[in-house]
């Protein structure tokens, strides 16, 4: 099928541009087949373990549909209820999973690692290290992949397949939620790979992975496109054809640790930014033919208001149905034909 075969997915980094490419281009087959009600069973009697360290709505459900509809099964497994929640080392869960299954997905991030960057990917790496069938990411304190992909694909299907050159905004906005990056330097990962100037807003104080922005930029300058960051939001939302209104927890914060930083200081550090919400005013700042996305949750009234999220521009539906055909996409060129 492709020689993604047995590759492991942490980041869109790991995978060339045209690996990428390919994987979309298979989604977009999955998701034409599916609506015509004649999807191959290209997952058949297979089997994904998704070892859940943190709760999820549309990473669980997605994957779940969509290695059913490929003829397959995907199965849930929290992790506060292995063994492994007991001290039963990674290398033996994972060298454990490959005996019974062709792939595992791990998502962890957040309060499940107190908020320390970098962690919760290296215990992904881990699993990774010591299992022989794929391993995907499902989440975590640096990346998020399939979400990414998801993600371009819906911002190619509404602004044109070459978004080279299209401006790509993604703007930290008011939360009193302390979330952590992944998402969103994945998302900058992504669209530089594909040409995109993107403009990364924030508040002085919640700069991101400055390896990932090296990442960036060298994609960026590939590709002759451009990354900038900005300190002022109404500055970077004029003319942008794409926003991403997110927050994420300060650098310190992350740093650290929340239970070290203290919660309360950073509720109190992002408080200061409410007035970074994206609205109807700051929707006008924005190209005529703009769309507004997310990977959600989005927490309404303080990210964004109603009125954008539900309005025209807004694509969040889409953008979460892309999840099914694209998660469904990668269960077949991982772990190959049955």
């Amino acid at each position: 099928m492709s020689d993604l075969q047995g590759r492991d997915l942490l980041s869109t980094q790991d995978w060339s541009r045209g690996e990428l490419e390919f994987a979309m281009g298979f989604a977009k087959d999955i998701k034409a087949k599916h609506r015509e009600g004649r999807v191959p069973e290209l997952f058949k009697n297979r089997t994904m373990f998704m070892l859940f360290y943190n709760t999820s709505t549309r990473t669980r459900s997605s994957f779940e549909a969509a290695a059913t509809m490929l003829g397959g099964h995907a199965q849930f497994i929290d992790f506060a209820t292995t063994r492994g929640a007991e001290g039963e080392s990674v290398k033996d869960m994972a060298r454990m999973y490959e005996r019974f299954g062709q792939m595992l997905g791990i998502r962890v991030l957040e309060a499940a690692v107190d908020y320390v960057y970098g962690r919760g990917h290296r215990l992904i790496q881990e699993y990774a290290r010591n299992c022989r069938i794929p391993v995907v990411s499902m989440a975590d304190d640096m990346f998020h992949p399939t979400q990414a992909l998801a993600d371009m694909m819906t911002i190619r299907e509404k602004v044109g397949d070459n978004v080279r050159g299209k401006r790509y905004v993604i703007a930290w906005t008011y939360s009193d939620h302390i979330r952590s990056w992944g998402s969103v330097q994945d998302e900058v990962l992504i669209a530089t790979r594909f040409g995109m100037d993107v403009t990364l807003a924030h508040p002085k104080g919640f700069e991101l992975d400055e390896k990932v922005l090296e990442w960036a930029e060298g994609n960026a300058a590939e590709m002759g496109s451009r990354l900038e960051v900005s300190h002022d939001l109404d500055e970077a939302l004029k003319g942008a054809h794409v926003v991403f209104p997110r927050s994420w927890a300060s650098h310190e914060c992350v740093s650290v640790g929340l239970n070290r930083f203290g919660r309360e200081k950073e509720s109190e550090l992002h408080a200061k930014f409410r007035d970074w919400t994206l609205d109807r005013r700051r929707l006008e700042l924005m190209d005529k033919g703009a769309i507004v996305t997310h990977v959600l949750p989005v927490f309404r009234g303080q990210e964004a208001s109603d009125e954008v999220m539900d309005g025209p521009q807004s694509v969040i539906y889409d953008q979460a149905e892309n999840l099914l055909y694209v998660r469904a996409a990668l269960l077949a060129l991982l772990a190959g034909r049955p």
